[in-house]
Formats: C-alpha cells, sequence, structure tokens
C-alpha cells in the first residue's frame, strides 16, 4: 500500500469518526431534553421537577462544550497532519546530533507538552466556568496548578525509563526485541500498580485511616464476610477539588486498599456505603480486575508484534511526513491513527464493562440478602452527581462503561 492510500484511509476513517462523534453528542442532547419538565417514573418520588432540570442543564452543558472541544481538536489535529509539523520537529531535534535515546525522548516529551497546552485551556474552562457553575468545583487555581506540576514532573519521571528500555531493546535485541520489550512494559506496568497506592496517589492526596465507628465495624466485618483482604480502609480528600463522589480499591496483596472518598461519605448513609463497597468486592470475587490486567498484558502483547511488523515499513512513515523511520516517529504516528480505528469498537468494550456491572451489583445484592441498599445509593449518587437519567440508547452503547441507571435498579429489582 503507497503513502497516498494510507493517508487516505485515515481521514476517511478520521472523518468518520467525527461525524459520529458529533451526531451521538445531538442525539444525547436531544435525549436529555425530551420530557424535561417531567421527572422519569423511576425516579419521580425522589428527584423534584426543579432538581430533574438541573440535571438536564448539566447534561446540556457538557454535551455542547463536548462538541466545541471535539471539533477543535479535530481541526487542529487534521492541520498537524497536513502541515507536517511533527516531522519538522523531528528534523530540528535531530540536527542538535543529540544520542538518539534522547532524541527521542526529548521530541516525544516536547509533542507532549504541546498537547497538554492546547487542552489547557478546555481544562480550566470544564473546571471553573462549568464545574464552578453546577456547584461541583472545589478546587482553588493553585491547586490546579500544582496538580499540573506534580503530574507532570511524575509524567517525566515514568516516561523516561519506558521509553530508554524501548529504545535500548529495538537497538540492542535484534529481531526479538518486541518479546524483551513487551517483557520490560509488563514489568513496568505491574511495578506501577503495585507502588501506585503506597507511592504515587498520596502525591495528589491525603489518605487516612477511616475512625473507629459504625461504619468501620460494618465495612470489616463485610470484608471479613466475604473474605475480602485489605491493607485498610481509607478516607480520601476528594472534596479539595470536587463535590463527586467515588469509591474503589486498588493495589495488590498486603497493599491493597479501599478507598473511599469524604464526597461519598457525607452523602451515603451507613448502609449504602455498605452496599457501595461490597459492589466493590463483587469486581473483585468475580475475577474482573484480573481479566482485565490479563486482557491488557495480552493486548499489549500483541501491539508490540505488530510495532515490530511496521516499524521499518517506510510508506507508513512518508503518508504523514517523516523522511526516515524511528520508533519515536512511529509512536507519534500510533496517537493520531489509534483514536479512529479504535472508536468504532468501543460499544464491545462499553457492553463487557457494563456486564461487569450488572455481576458485581448482583453480587452486592445477593451478599447483604437486600438489593434496596445498593439501590437507594445508586439513586442518591445519581441525584448528587448530576448524573443523565435519559441518555440516548447509541450514546450510551459507546461510552457508558456503567448501565443506564434506569436499567440498573430494573435489574436489581428483579434479583430476589
Amino acid at each position: 500500500m503507497n503513502q497516498s492510500a494510507i493517508l487516505l484511509i485515515f481521514f476517511l476513517m478520521f472523518s468518520a469518526e467525527f461525524l459520529v462523534s458529533t451526531v451521538l453528542i445531538i442525539m444525547n442532547l436531544n435525549s436529555s431534553l425530551i420530557n424535561r419538565n417531567s421527572v422519569p417514573r423511576f425516579i419521580s418520588g425522589i428527584l423534584s421537577v426543579k432538581q430533574y432540570e438541573k440535571t438536564v442543564s448539566y447534561t446540556q452543558r457538557q454535551g455542547k462544550f463536548s462538541l466545541l472541544t471535539g471539533t477543535v481538536m479535530a481541526v487542529v489535529t487534521a492541520s498537524v497532519i497536513l502541515t507536517g509539523i511533527t516531522p519538522r520537529i523531528l528534523e530540528i531535534i535531530s540536527s542538535l546530533n543529540w544520542h538518539p535515546y534522547w532524541e527521542g525522548i526529548f521530541y516525544l516529551l516536547m509533542l507532549s507538552a504541546l498537547s497538554s497546552l492546547i487542552s489547557l485551556p478546555f481544562a480550566l474552562y470544564s473546571q471553573f466556568i462549568i464545574e464552578e457553575e453546577f456547584g461541583f468545583n472545589k478546587m482553588t487555581f493553585r491547586l490546579f496548578v500544582t496538580d499540573l506540576l506534580k503530574s507532570t514532573i511524575l509524567s517525566v519521571i515514568l516516561f523516561i525509563p519506558l521509553l530508554l528500555g524501548l529504545f535500548f531493546f529495538i537497538d540492542k535485541a535484534g529481531s526479538l526485541w518486541w518479546v524483551y520489550a513487551y517483557l520490560f512494559f509488563t514489568g513496568f506496568q505491574l511495578l506501577i500498580s503495585l507502588i501506585y497506592p503506597l507511592v504515587i496517589a498520596p502525591v495528589f492526596n491525603n489518605f487516612t485511616p477511616l475512625e473507629d465507628g459504625e461504619l468501620k465495624n460494618r465495612l470489616r466485618a463485610l470484608a471479613e464476610k466475604t473474605s475480602f483482604k485489605a491493607g485498610g480502609i481509607f478516607l480520601m480528600d476528594g472534596s479539595r477539588r470536587s463535590a463527586h463522589s467515588n469509591a474503589y480499591f486498588t493495589g495488590f496483596g498486603k497493599g491493597r486498599r479501599i478507598v473511599l472518598f469524604d464526597t461519598l461519605i457525607n452523602q451515603l448513609s451507613i448502609e449504602e456505603l455498605e452496599a457501595v463497597l461490597a459492589h466493590e468486592i463483587g469486581h473483585f470475587k468475580k475475577k474482573h480486575i484480573l481479566k482485565r490486567l490479563v486482557f491488557s498484558l495480552i493486548s499489549a502483547f500483541f501491539l508490540f508484534y505488530g510495532l515490530s511488523l511496521i516499524l521499518d515499513y517506510e510508506p507508513l512513515y512518508k503518508a504523514f511526513g517523516f523522511n526516515g523511520t524511528s520508533i519515536a516517529a512511529l509512536l507519534v504516528i500510533l496517537s493520531f491513527v489509534t483514536g479512529p480505528f479504535s472508536f468504532f469498537i468501543k460499544p464491545l468494550f462499553s457492553r463487557l464493562s457494563r456486564k461487569d456491572e450488572y455481576e458485581a451489583d448482583k453480587y452486592a445484592a445477593e451478599t447483604l440478602g437486600n438489593s434496596q441498599p445498593l439501590i437507594q445509593a445508586l439513586i442518591n449518587l445519581g441525584k448528587e452527581n448530576l448524573s443523565n437519567l435519559t441518555p440516548n440508547g447509541l450514546y450510551s452503547a459507546f461510552h457508558y462503561s456503567h448501565p443506564v441507571l434506569s436499567e440498573r435498579i430494573s435489574a436489581l429489582e428483579c434479583i430476589k
């Protein structure tokens, strides 16, 4: 396949992704407006018309903002590719005659920084205008900047050894470089998973052991009942940044932690919090986390094998304006093409994710012998987070990793 055909195929897929994504957002916006003055039946006794109108307004603001950001980013991406900016930057850096490893690292870091700068105004508007307007933003501008600096420094610290390893194996390991690179990548990924709750997460948030009391006793009893071993139950200061709430567990082995947002504690009753934790334990008991990890590792294996096949395929580089082959250039090309090509298989992965959520819900209801606490928790979380209660079916099929609230409640009500 020649370079013109490659570029044509890319832009056909790129345009299709943009058009379908835009249509889906518009359909979702229209869906949320249907009967906006009439609260959906499944939640009519809990939400007032005024509260429901606020959820609709939040969905509208987010959707219209997504249309704007999607359009701007599509124009920027197309312009970058057509003008050949990224190959020119690589040529300039190569003229410095640094070691090839450091040329590649500096090039990728520079492009990452430029991408972040382009996205920064949208992040600021989302956080300090939209989220502020609906009462969710708790972050100061100083904290926003501090988080940005911390994440940048952390990314560089992690990015450099990962790239050095990749460049080294391509340079020194011969035709099987991709096998060694894959093993290195897998080890690196597992290491990050192990140290994340203990080293990385505390860089951004404070984690304090849950205070003694009824809640801690109930959650501990639940963990013992389900034979769920964890290194502790921790409260995270999520309210420093947002009024949104969440709960999760992280880490492996003795480093596994149950984490509750402090906002969640204020929004739910003890019974509802117990149900939320039972749901999270359900993911563990049903081996959802393990399955996703295995799938990720298998996907990475085939990704590295694919990289080995196209690393020296010059027409691909020429299609995007590069004069020669290099792993740094190939990674940039992949950053352009993976979005459009992966977009159309998103419904499959979203469906699998929703299946996991249904299973975890069922596990929680059966473990507690009652589905009502989880139903009430889901309703309260949907209410507090201004969730879209009437999303478009196609939109949710592409973008929702969790079932629609009404469908989730319906499934729980069928559990005896």
